[in-house]
């Protein structure tokens, strides 16, 4: 998880208001500019002074971090030094080369490092990342939005350690919060024996083609019920008559529920360019992919059931075809046209079931 810090020091009349949004969406730092507005919060959420004056107050309050400029403030270290209570993190605005290896210089040195680019560019917070990645303190960037967060969080892959965001309005602090969850949960795979195929007739498939190379034991959960999905490979194997998609999974018919985002369902049918869809591996490891398109066309479809040991079932309707495949233990790729009782394949059993994609815990009956 990165870290979301909240920018307090200019919201104006809307402070409360978004204090309060800010707690409830359990962001983990309040960032004010006068110790008074850092008194009161909860324990679970760090408290950080950044004074925007050229002095620094005689009494930092309830601060756990204190965010300093070096040219008005004095250099972190000496502050520390003075006040060993106090975690003290350096300010640095990017704007050229000089201002830059200075952000790489407090990467690598200081604790906490808060960062502006003045440039909409993001090549120099890869410099940074780069240059800083090796060391134990944490890189803090100020972001204009959460839209502009979520890409600070992927930059170089490792991204920035946190953002720091001052709110326009209610929902913004939500909206960091989110865009902070990088990762999904890894997931409990089970081994699924196969008890029924059936040639079900025509039926509408989808593609779904991402905008990543998946690897050769990845693929994505389907499955006809949301309390039972088996894992369909990429189409990173080879096969004849055509060349390997390894940035494919042919996944099944339309109305087939895959997993998504925060802990979400989606329809496969409603996915489309921009999508986030969560890539599982035969382990159970996950990581969320941007789905580039969906391709959906009328074909031939197999309804395939299998069973758990502990009796819970799943249903797989795809399209009826030899190259089209699942996998099974160990990462064995198995041909669905193949596929026999007593086979066994890869799945995810949820134990809730679903409402608009949300879990929820009601009576839900799927047949």
């Amino acid at each position: 998880m990165k870290l979301s810090w909240i920018d307090i020091r200019t919201v104006g009349s809307a402070k409360q208001a978004i204090l309060q949004e800010a707690l409830h969406a359990r962001v983990d730092g309040i960032v004010a500019d006068r110790p008074d507005d850092l008194a009161g919060l909860p324990p679970t959420v760090q408290k950080i002074l950044f004074p925007q004056g050229g002095a620094l107050p005689e009494d930092f309050g309830a601060a756990d971090i204190v965010v300093v400029d070096p040219a008005k403030h004095g250099e972190p270290a000496e502050l520390a030094a003075r006040h060993p209570q106090i975690e003290f993190g350096r300010f640095v605005e990017i704007t050229d080369a000089a201002t830059l290896e200075d952000a790489c210089r407090s990467g690598r040195t200081e604790k906490w490092s808060v960062l502006l680019f003045r440039d909409p560019t993001k090549i120099p917070l890869e410099i940074v990342i780069a240059a800083a990645a090796a060391a134990e303190g944490s890189l803090i960037t100020v972001a204009a939005d959460a839209e502009e967060a979520a890409i600070i969080f992927g930059v170089l892959e490792l991204g920035s350690d946190g953002v720091m965001m001052a709110p326009s309005r209610v929902g913004d602090a939500t909206a960091l919060k989110a865009a902070a969850r990088t990762t999904v949960p890894d997931l409990d795979l089970v081994e699924l024996e196969i008890t029924a195929t059936a040639h079900v007739g025509m039926g509408e498939r989808a593609c779904v083609d991402t905008a990543t190379y998946f690897r050769q034991d990845e693929g994505i959960l389907v499955g006809s019920h949301s309390k039972g999905m088996i894992l369909c490979v990429s189409e990173t194997h080879p096969l004849p008559y055509m060349p390997t998609r390894p940035f494919r999974v042919n996944a099944g018919a339309i109305h087939s529920y895959t997993l998504a985002a925060d802990e979400r369902t989606s329809y496969l049918s409603e996915l489309k360019a921009g999508s986030k869809v969560t890539a599982v591996d035969i382990h159970g490891r996950t990581r969320l992919v941007t789905v580039g398109r969906v391709k959906i066309e009328t074909r031939p479809l197999l309804s395939v059931d299998a069973v758990a040991p502990d009796g819970r079932t799943a249903n797989l309707i795809l399209q009826d075809d030899w190259h089209v495949r699942v996998l099974g233990p160990g990462g064995t790729v198995l041909n669905s046209t193949e596929l026999k009782p007593g086979d066994k394949v890869l799945g995810y059993l949820p134990l809730q079931d679903r409402h608009v994609g949300y879990p929820i815990n009601e009576f839900c009956l799927e047949k």
